[in-house]
Parts: structure tokens; sequence; C-alpha cells
């Protein structure tokens, strides 16, 4: 794969970080967005060669401006990870709806709004890839992150559909969709809403305990993750969605297979409805 330029938001942890290390230390040119000037100084003495430049996904009219700069300054961008979000851990019940909001504003809204901001760049010159993160959480669920999961899936659908818009243009669309791994998802970036109603505590609790003992010792490796990131890019036909993670494969095969046998149990009723 000759050098590329990639934009890789959130860049300064996590996918964000191991994915924009690889590139650069592949030869490819890396523009990696964060939030704050302390981030950005942090970046920069880890990847001093990343141009890394200020850029919250959830100030939506600033994005445009902050992709034509980047692209002004560095060249045009031919792979977008779609990386910056975070996970949020809660019973339903339990969890505010402005908890939801901020968990949509950044892994949907701040999603969108970035590739947005390219699509226009990519259809007029005819190529580029973006790569949206999503998680195993955008093609199964588990009790206490219906936030999380329901902005993967919002995503998950929106990449498919962005996926087929934009393939006659010779741009390529592929979601991200990892299972667990050793990053701060599940440790500082995650939100947590306090617990409140005392029916919940034997569902949930254990479930909340165990998530916070895995921690840092999940199976996935990031620089792994990034690795498989660089073949997916240098790859000539990349699929709509790529699964990494031994455990993100055995669930989401668990739930195909669910929703096999749920189909052919109900077909009788949903063919019934047929005029």
């Amino acid at each position: 794969m000759s050098g590329k330029t990639f934009f890789i938001t959130g860049a300064n942890s996590g996918f964000g970080f191991a994915i924009a290390e690889a590139a650069a230390s592949a030869g490819h040119t890396v523009i990696g967005t964060v939030r704050s000037e302390a981030a950005r100084e942090s970046l920069l003495e880890r990847l001093p060669q990343v141009r890394a430049i200020l850029c919250d996904v959830t100030e939506f009219d600033r994005i445009p401006a902050i992709v034509a700069q980047a692209e002004q300054e560095h060249g045009a961008v031919d792979v977008l990870i779609n990386n910056a979000g975070y996970g949020h851990e809660g019973v339903l019940e339990e969890s505010p709806l402005d908890e939801m909001r901020r968990q949509f504003d950044v892994n949907v809204f701040g999603a969108v709004a970035v590739a947005k901001a390219f699509l226009p760049r990519f259809r007029e010159r005819r190529g580029g890839f973006i790569v949206n993160v999503t998680s195993m959480g955008g093609m199964i669920t588990m009790p206490g992150i219906a936030y999380y999961c329901g902005s993967k899936f919002a995503l998950q659908g929106i990449s498919e559909v962005m996926r087929a818009e934009m393939a006659p243009f010779g741009v390529r669309v592929t979601a991200l969709c990892p299972g667990s791994f050793r990053t701060d998802w599940a440790g500082r970036s995650m939100v947590r809403t306090e617990r409140s109603i005392p029916d919940y505590d034997a569902l949930f609790d254990p479930i909340r305990a165990a998530r916070q003992e895995k921690s840092g010792k999940q199976l996935g490796d990031p620089e792994k993750l990034a690795a498989a990131v660089l073949t997916l890019v240098a790859s000539d036909d990349s699929p709509p969605q790529l699964l990494l993670g031994s455990d993100a494969l055995t669930l989401v095969r668990d739930r195909i297979e669910r929703m096999k046998q749920e189909l052919s149990d109900w077909e009788a009723l949903t063919r019934s409805t047929d005029g």
C-alpha cells in the first residue's frame, strides 16, 4: 500500500492511538483529532510525526471548516477512521435521557457529521475509504448498555446505507465491529449511571462488577486491531462490516442462529399479513 493520508478522530487513546501509531510507522501521513490542547500535547509527545488538530465531534457546525483546513495544510485525505466515541453503562430505567443524548451526539451525530464533511470531497475525487468504528454492540445487545448499543446499531445501519450510496463513486465504507479489547472503554472512558432501583441488583450488579474486573485484561490486542485495519485499507474488496476479535465472532454468530430460528418459528404469522 503506497503512502496514504489518514484522518483519525479520537487519536489520543484507545483504537485511535493504536491506528495512528501503526499508520505513521508504516509511512502514512496521519492527521489525528483531539478534544483539548492538553490531549494534543500528549499525542505529539508520543507520536511527534502525527499532525494533531483540535476537533470536538459534537461541535457539528465547525467540522466542515476543520476538514477543509486539514486538507489544505496536509493534502487530500484518503482514509477516514471515524473512531471518536465512548461507552455508557447503566440500566435503561435508571439512566437519564440526557446521558442518552450525549451518547448519541458523540457516537452517532458526531461520526455522521465528520463523514458528511468528507463525502463531497471523496465523491468529487472518485475515491476514498471511510471506516466507521462501531462495535460488536452494534450487532448484539447486553443488559446495561442500552444507550451504547443503540448508538452503535444506529451507526451500523447508517454505514450500510452510506456504503450503498457512495459505491457508484468509488468510495468504500466499512463498519469496524470490535469485540472486547484492552482499551480504556470499560475504564476511565466509560460513563456509568449511578444505581437507584434495587430490583435490578441481581441482574445488573454482577455484570457491572465483572466488566470492571476484566477491564485491561480483555482478549483483544489494540495493536493487532491496528494492523488489521491497515490490512483492510490495503485490500481491494472491503466488506460492509468487519468483526474483530473471537468473542465478537462467537456472539454475533450465536445471534444470527437465534434470529434464524425465530424467523422459522414465526414464519406462518409473518406471512399471514400479506394481502
